[in-house]
Order: C-alpha cells, then sequence, then structure tokens
C-alpha cells in the first residue's frame, strides 16, 4: 500500500525486453538507479515506480531491478520506458506512516493522455488529462486520483478529461513537470469507488 507521496526521482538505468517463451521471461526487465529508496530496501519487497507496484530484485548499491509482466506492459506506461529517463518512486507505507496523501495501491486501472500543462504564476501548474471513459464514473471533484503514482485532487472533470493543480513542490520533486503534451500516464481511480458499485450491483 503506498499514499501517493513521491519519495525520489528515479533514472532508468536499462530496459531489457524478454521474448515470449524465453525461460524465466516476465515480458521485460528494468533497472533503475536512485539513493534515498534504497536505504531500507530489500529483495523482495514491493516499491512503486510511477505508481506501478514491482517487486525489487536483484539490489545493488545504487540501484534495484524489477520483473515486468505482460498485462503490467499492457496496462500502464512502463513499457515506453528508455534508460535515462525519469521514474516516480516510492516505498510501501508503514503502521507509523503518515497518510499525506490517500490509499494507492500501485494497480495501475489504466493510461491516461496528458492534453497540456499550462503555467497558473508563482510556479503552479494546471495538468489536464484526458482519462479513458471506463474511468469516468469512478472520478468525481474533489476525489482523490494517482497520476503515475502522485497523489493528486481532480479539481474539474468533463467529458472524461480531469484537470488537477500542480503546486511547486510537486512540480519539482516528480516527473510530471517534465512530460509534454501527449505523453502516456498511468492512472488508479479510488479502490473504494469500485468496490461500492460492485456491492450496489448485487
Amino acid at each position: 500500500m503506498f499514499t501517493g507521496i513521491i519519495e525520489e526521482l528515479g533514472t532508468v538505468g536499462s530496459f531489457e525486453s524478454r521474448p515470449a517463451g524465453e525461460p524465466r521471461a516476465a515480458g521485460a526487465r528494468l533497472r533503475v538507479a536512485c539513493a534515498r529508496v534504497m536505504g531500507d530496501l530489500i529483495e523482495g519487497a514491493s516499491i512503486a515506480v510511477n505508481g506501478v507496484c514491482l517487486t525489487a530484485v536483484d539490489l545493488r548499491k545504487d540501484s534495484f531491478a524489477a520483473d515486468l509482466a505482460p498485462e503490467t506492459i499492457a496496462r500502464s506506461n512502463l513499457g515506453d520506458l528508455r534508460a535515462g529517463w525519469q521514474v516516480n518512486l516510492e516505498r510501501p507505507v508503514t503502521p507509523a506512516t503518515r497518510l499525506s496523501g490517500h490509499l494507492v495501491q500501485g494497480h495501475v486501472d489504466a493510461t491516461g493522455e496528458l492534453v497540456s500543462l499550462a503555467a497558473l504564476g508563482d510556479g503552479n501548474y494546471w495538468l489536464t488529462i484526458l482519462a479513458p471513459v471506463e474511468l469516468d464514473r469512478y472520478m468525481v471533484e474533489k476525489g482523490s486520483i494517482a497520476i503515475d503514482g502522485v497523489s493528486l485532487t481532480i479539481a474539474s472533470i468533463e467529458d472524461c478529461r480531469i484537470g488537477v493543480t500542480i503546486i511547486p513542490h510537486t512540480y519539482a520533486n516528480t516527473r510530471l513537470g517534465s512530460l509534454k503534451a501527449g505523453a502516456r500516464v498511468n492512472l488508479e481511480v479510488d479502490v473504494i469507488a469500485k468496490h461500492i458499485e460492485k456491492l450496489m450491483a448485487r
């Protein structure tokens, strides 16, 4: 479980696709160079990369690797990654962690498209994302959403276009500020909305 509060910007060291049928094939292997999150990372621990919950393996002094299943590549933007690109990193919460964001599982629902990132002044930005229509019923104004693993509040929503404010700290400490129009971003909606929908259907 995560909170959507990014701890560090990591850098993709390598992205190695694995052909189907290869022994122990897992779609691809990703290696991420980082520092802060390595402090207490252990083999087999969970870590969120752009909001996707992955298992850290092959730990080194300044990097970790993670295997990506075909489902992960199909549902998220991790398959787009290239060496040198930055990624948002967050370790799982602990029982004593302050929940500064919202409950994020690291289970990406779909990808959205970045429409624009417009300056508002004083270091603030307005981010507009086009979300898939199938996620529309789970998103509400003032509700929470994770975009590339960043916990954000939906400030506006119309025709599957969601608008959120990016404050200076978020702009400087996540990868959202470096993205261009057309970029794919990982979206995770509030899981409580999905549970309520299923319960009401019964």
